[in-house]
């Protein structure tokens, strides 16, 4: 019996999030007496696949069908059944997403199985049931979940585990699953990617402004640290809808939500839609001339003050410790 890791792929390469769900299933696989399995969809270069070894995996289960190279939850949910029947899979992890919860969801109707999304440790287990921990309310609480299902998917949020490398290689296997062409009836057409260097779902460090920023134009501090910090940049919602900074920057309830290492907020003020997006981050540092700001209510550090003062000092100070 295997934990099946069902991961991401971006430009040939295991996604971080996803190398994070491959260190907590080969974890629940050593807890339950198992292996780990990754199934991995779409086009991928096998030595990146490879390296799911290093985060404990023991075997890559590659359906490399040209169908499937763009995200499609309807497909990938069948391929993930298929592979779950194969593998004779009881555990079934994805890293939480928008792919991911889309395809838990899907797997976990035709599967019979239980789905809980956004968990953030490993579980506690007594024989069948799994006791885990997940969050709610958009972060700002966490329930205990007891899971007693024959089948049970996992999606865990970034940052429930540290994917750590060990140099193992995982053995790579061709998997030529049945494709029903009924989840095909809707077509990727062209595929837009932001030219951002940096993915802000995957960055471990990110530094967002907001309109205390005053304006486009006076950005580049906010870049320059960036730059030092190798970073990527993010906006509050009204800075996007100004057109200061462009829509895929947005962070926040109705954005993109961000859990990086180190969050730091310059000249946002912290509404309760931009603190669902990042109250994921292991640390915050808020950046404010206002000592009343909201954000300094959930900041781990704090630095009242003029960010255009703030900014090229941090990076001048970042840049010498170098």
């Amino acid at each position: 019996m295997s934990v099946l890791v069902f991961v991401e792929i971006d430009n040939g390469s295991i996604k971080k999030l996803s190398q994070e769900a491959i260190t907590y299933g080969a974890e629940v696989a050593r807890m339950i007496n198992a292996t780990a399995t990754v199934l991995a969809l779409g086009a991928a270069d096998e030595s990146a696949l490879a390296q799911a070894g290093s985060f404990g995996a023991t075997k890559v289960l590659h359906a490399s069908d040209p169908k499937l190279t763009h995200e499609n939850s309807m497909a990938y949910a069948d391929v993930l059944v298929q592979a779950a029947h194969q593998e004779g899979s009881k555990v079934i992890i994805v890293a939480k997403s928008g792919l991911g919860d889309a395809v838990a969801a899907r797997a976990a109707a035709k599967l019979k199985a239980s789905v809980i999304s956004g968990i953030t440790s490993l579980p506690e287990i007594n024989g069948n049931s799994f006791k885990v921990t997940r969050s709610i309310y958009t972060g700002k609480a966490f329930a205990t979940v007891d899971i007693r299902s024959e089948i049970k998917i996992l999606a865990i949020r970034k940052n429930a585990v540290e994917a750590t490398e060990t140099g193992n290689m995982a053995t790579v296997e061709t998997f030529s699953p049945a494709l029903n062409d009924a989840n095909f009836t809707a077509k990727v057409t062209d595929v837009e990617k932001s030219n951002a260097e940096l993915s802000l779902t995957e960055a471990d460090i990110i530094v967002s402004g907001g309109r205390g920023m005053k304006g486009p134009e006076n950005w580049q501090p906010l870049l320059d640290l960036a730059k030092a910090l190798g970073a990527a940049t993010g906006c509050s919602k009204p800075v996007s809808d100004l057109d200061w900074r462009p829509h895929h920057e947005h962070i926040g309830q109705t954005g993109i939500k961000v859990a990086p290492n180190l969050y730091i907020a310059c000249g946002i003020s912290g509404a309760i839609q931009h603190l669902a997006g990042v109250n994921g981050s292991k640390c915050i540092v808020v950046i404010n001339k206002d000592p009343e700001a909201p954000f300094f209510k959930a900041a781990d550090y704090g630095i009242v003050g003029d960010i255009f003062e703030v900014l090229p000092r941090l990076t001048k100070a970042i840049e010498a410790s170098k």
